[in-house]
């Protein structure tokens, strides 16, 4: 059972303490009933379960809401225990709210009306398609075209990288539509999966298994009403929701983290190592400190993120961008560091320790690596001080 006194902090209200500790409960029931194995087929299989269970949990209402922003601080704490006790049902709850984001935040009523009720339900798979071969962190240099002929758009290019690929039933995706150069170019565009010309043309097997692909678009036709927002707003939209979303990678990284340290306590004191137990050990407490420093210094980040969009702020670049950063580094050290006092269990396939030291690799690089995250951060705190902050 992970330390939950930061419950109590004052970033959190009494309903997100509620939700905290109801989903916990519900997914520590849930999860061994989604077991999952590395196949692709029995990936995607485990994904939509997830979506499902989660669905008819009610827990997806935050992941699209029809009401209002997103509350972040509510993500935030989903995120976080479905990282605890499932790094796939943490994906299938994220991307949801990824996917599906453009459209809460963007999109028209009727946009609204034709999708996000069936991604609350659980009836419709969101993705978000943003990377490109050659375009990951740098969102400017997007080379997918989005050409306008009459009512219609044709979109042509190559996505990759793309979560959900392949179970997804829309995509929202990122185009050059040519109202501007670089960032100033680009559209947003919701295209349901079987729309003539979108081809999956590669299913992607990484570290922690998910649904991942390479998509192809080729004079995909959609409708001009398929569009969000006004055209070459697309940089703008796909920014504002990243803004949300990406502190929640750094709630799940403390969600991976927070398991790391439960494992790793369980162990040390129960583990014997020349007559006393490894958490006699002044190197063990060493790292046990180390692990428990880092938990705490990455939630107060997290929820301070949260709580700052929560509170109303247009953004939360900065405050976001810490967050994340922080977090995930923090979630490898310390993932690391339980593998390391586990001894050669820490790396037998299909332990949890194993397990969470695949999960917890790729947060330091979607939704923009770690080192982008940093030049984000520098890039702020030159503005702030030009502005006379600081």
């Amino acid at each position: 059972m992970p330390d939950l006194s930061y419950l109590e902090w004052p970033f959190l209200e009494p309903r997100h303490r509620e939700h905290a500790l109801k989903l916990r409960d519900w997914v520590r029931a849930s999860a061994p009933g989604i077991p999952h194995g590395d196949t692709v087929a029995e990936v995607d299989a485990a994904c939509r379960a997830w979506v499902r269970a989660l669905a008819e949990g009610g827990w997806l209402r935050a992941s699209a809401p029809d009401d209002g922003p997103h509350d972040v601080r509510t993500l935030c704490l989903t995120r976080e225990a479905l990282a605890y006790q499932d790094g796939l049902a943490d994906f299938a709850f994220a991307m949801q709210g990824l996917g599906s984001g453009p459209i809460a935040l963007c999109g028209t009523p009727e946009q609204k009306r034709r999708y996000l009720p069936g991604v609350r339900s659980g009836e419709l798979i969101a993705a978000f398609a943003l990377s490109e071969p050659e375009a990951g962190s740098d969102v400017s240099a997007i080379a997918t075209t989005a050409v306008q002929q009459g009512e219609h758009y044709l979109l042509s290019g190559e996505k990759t990288w793309i979560s959900n690929g392949g179970v997804a039933d829309f995509y929202v995706v990122f185009a050059r539509s040519g109202e501007g150069p670089g960032a100033r170019g680009l559209s947003a565009f919701v295209v349901d999966a079987d729309a003539p010309g979108l081809g999956v043309v590669e299913r992607l097997e990484v570290t922690a298994p998910h649904p991942l692909a390479r998509l192809t678009f080729e004079d995909c036709r959609v409708p001009a009403g398929a569009r969000l927002g006004a055209g070459g707003a697309g940089f703008k939209i796909a920014m504002m929701t990243l803004d949300v979303f990406r502190s929640t990678v750094g709630a799940a990284a403390l969600g991976f983290a927070r398991r790391a340290y439960a494992e790793t306590l369980q162990h040390a004191t129960t583990r014997h190592l020349f007559g006393a137990p490894l958490s006699a050990m002044q190197l063990t407490q060493a790292k046990l400190a180390d692990m428990a420093l880092e938990i705490d210094s990455s939630a107060l980040l997290v929820y301070r993120a949260a709580w700052t969009k929560d509170r109303g702020a247009e953004r939360v670049t900065r405050e976001a961008a810490m967050a994340k950063l922080f977090a995930t580094e923090a979630a490898q050290r310390a993932v690391d560091a339980a593998v390391q006092l586990h001894g050669a269990r820490g790396v037998q396939k299909g332990g949890i320790v194993e397990r969470l030291y695949r999960d917890v690799r790729a947060l330091r690089i979607y939704e923009g690596a770690s080192e982008v995250q940093g030049q984000v951060i520098a890039r702020q705190e030159l503005a702030r001080f030009a502005e006379g902050v600081g």
